[in-house]
């Protein structure tokens, strides 16, 4: 009785394995038969598609945009007489540009005139006197310091005339720079002091641009530096020249002041408007790029997978500058090379691929 039970349990347990075989051969088959069913797999059946590129070199250009700029006149002054006085002329209409020196305005100067012309009046006299004197001089007939104080007097009646004149001169308004003059504010006739503001002077051409960039821009900018900016309502883009930037980091903003300067050759833009400004970082005419989503974070590293023998191949690369959706490539790729920029989680390396879109 028991060899008999020992038979059966030995034939059951022969029965359990066979199934077993017979099961997971039958499920094997069919995954590998995939949904079309019937047969061994072919090699194309287990690839998995991607998307790649070829990698080529292309200019790569990483700048700042939309940075907001004043535009402001090269020199703006407020002029005015340096004495007091009433105007007697005005010789300037509004908005009209002048000439540097250009006489705007006048004040009266009929008693300084009059003190002038006494003076000159005394220079002959004064002369024929010092002339006298040097003559009695040699033949010893007057001491040298009566030679002396004619001398003196002679250079101190010059010098009284300089001075009427210089006086003269300040009821002179004249244009410091070239530049177009706005409106006038006085009249003919008004009584005006050092304080009274005749008119505006502007010089718009060249213009300045000024704007601030974050710090992290600092080493990227210098004197000399071109920038690019627009104007609202204008379809034109135009180009300046940095020619100043700050020596210290506001604290506030954390900011840098800079300064450019705009020829305006075709007086095509006024002071006062507002600019966006770009600002070329870096430049580099044979770069290396590739799309920023086909790069693998990994261990403090950039490592990307490139189509190698129908196989997925990772490459560990350095990289240089950032843009959101490009990266430059320094090392690890070379032109040529077959990027694989789709499906990055799933692949591995060795791993067949199939590219799509190539």
């Amino acid at each position: 009785m028991r060899k008999s039970t020992n038979r059966w349990v030995a034939l059951g347990v022969i029965a359990v394995i066979a199934a077993g075989i017979v099961v997971y051969r039958t499920v094997w088959q069919r995954r590998d038969e995939g949904p079309g069913g019937g047969g061994i797999a072919g090699p194309g059946r287990t690839e998995l598609p991607v998307q790649g590129m070829i990698i080529g070199v292309q200019p790569l250009t990483f700048a700042h945009e939309g940075m907001t700029a004043t535009i402001l006149p090269d020199e703006e002054v407020d002029l005015a007489f340096e004495t007091s006085g009433k105007i007697t002329h005005i010789h300037f209409s509004e908005d009209t540009a002048v000439r540097k020196g250009e006489l705007l305005a006048k004040i009266n100067d009929e008693p300084l005139q009059a003190q002038l012309k006494k003076l000159e009046a005394q220079v002959k006299l004064s002369e024929d006197r010092l002339y006298r004197q040097s003559e009695l001089l040699e033949r010893d007939a007057v001491s040298r310091e009566a030679y002396e104080q004619a001398q003196t007097n002679l250079a101190m009646l010059q010098a009284d005339i300089d001075l009427v004149k210089a006086h003269i001169a300040q009821t002179e308004l004249r244009a410091p720079f070239d530049g177009v003059i706005g409106f006038r504010h006085v009249s003919e006739g008004a009584y005006v002091s050092p304080s009274t503001a005749v008119a505006r002077l502007v010089k718009i051409q060249p213009l300045k641009l000024s704007f601030s960039i974050p710090e992290r821009y600092m080493n990227a900018v210098s004197r000399g530096t071109r920038i690019r900016f627009t104007v609202r309502g204008l379809l034109d883009t135009f180009e300046a020249d940095v020619y100043a930037v700050s020596s210290e980091i506001e604290l506030n903003t954390r900011q840098l002041d800079v300064k450019a300067l705009f020829p305006n050759s075709r007086l095509q833009l006024m002071p006062g408007r507002s600019a966006a400004v770009d600002i070329t970082l870096y430049e580099h005419d044979n770069a290396l790029v590739i799309p920023a989503q086909a790069i693998i974070p990994e261990m403090g590293a950039d490592k990307v997978y490139v189509y190698r023998g129908g196989t997925a191949q990772p490459i560990t690369i350095e990289t240089g500058q950032r843009t959101d959706a490009a990266v430059e490539v320094l090392t690890g790729l070379m032109p040529g090379d077959t990027l694989i920029t789709t499906g990055t989680l799933q692949l591995r390396q060795g791993l067949p691929v199939r590219i799509e879109n190539l």
